[in-house]
């Protein structure tokens, strides 16, 4: 899938640095309040909540700010959410996945759907785009981590089911089921990750050239932007040189 190793730096090298970074925070906030609330407040008793606090701090996401988050859930002054997925598609065909956590369905659904009419999308029914794409653990490591051989052989001791090695890192996928196994495997072997989570991986994809490609950063910017998004995947595929003029 060439490209999406490098679809998150080039969306941080955009800039929107700071109003995207407080955004960010709240929603990593909230996963860890979701999480927590569901389960044990412990993370290490807690596979959910151990996974969204790792990946809270792989982006710097304060610790007082974590701390917060976990005892706003045991307080019980946490709002209830739902977990919704929505499913749809972009420019030129490409498949969409959005992941929502809100306290209001029908404010959410009405502006996920218009935020897909505005910007040349029409959201689907759930399960119309799903069949693209694999419910997958995903575990990321620097490259300061090891070459490709001693990752490669941590990966496949931890019971994982592929690592591939770029300049951006190395990038490790199970089963999504055997995600806290693995990463707590390959944590013991390499050290800590630089993020751990589960995934929406394409088994099929749409290529883009630059005018797609400009309007599906259209269209997932503005999802983003939603304070109910968690999280927009999408099936895209370009060359470097496609990506290179973004």
């Amino acid at each position: 899938m060439a490209g999406h190793s490098k679809w998150a730096n080039i969306q941080h090298r955009k800039g929107r640095q700071d109003a995207a970074r407080s955004k960010l925070f709240s929603k990593l906030a909230k996963e860890i309040t979701v999480a927590a609330k569901m389960g044990d407040p412990d993370p290490d008793k807690n596979p959910r909540l151990r996974m969204a606090v790792k990946e809270g701090k792989s982006q710097s996401l304060p610790k007082d700010v974590i701390d917060r988050a976990i005892k706003k859930a045991i307080g019980g002054d946490a709002e209830n959410y739902d977990e919704i997925r929505y499913e749809g598609y972009g420019p030129n065909g490409v498949a969409v996945i959005v992941e929502t956590m809100t306290d209001n369905r029908n404010r959410t659904a009405s502006t996920v759907r218009s935020t897909f009419s505005k910007n040349g999308g029409n959201l689907g029914e759930t399960g119309s785009v799903g069949f693209m794409f694999d419910r997958k653990g995903e575990v990321i490591y620097t490259l300061d981590a090891g070459d490709a051989d001693t990752v490669m052989e941590a990966a496949i001791e931890a019971g994982a089911e592929d690592c591939e090695t770029t300049e951006d890192g190395h990038r490790i996928t199970c089963a999504d089921t055997d995600l806290n196994e693995v990463s707590n495997a390959l944590e013991a072997a390499l050290g800590e990750s630089e993020s751990t989570k589960l995934i929406w991986q394409p088994n099929m994809t749409t290529e883009l050239d630059l005018d797609g490609m400009q309007k599906l950063m259209k269209l997932v910017d503005a999802l983003e932007d939603d304070d109910d998004v968690q999280r927009v995947t999408t099936n895209f595929e370009a060359t470097d040189e496609v990506l290179a003029q973004l």
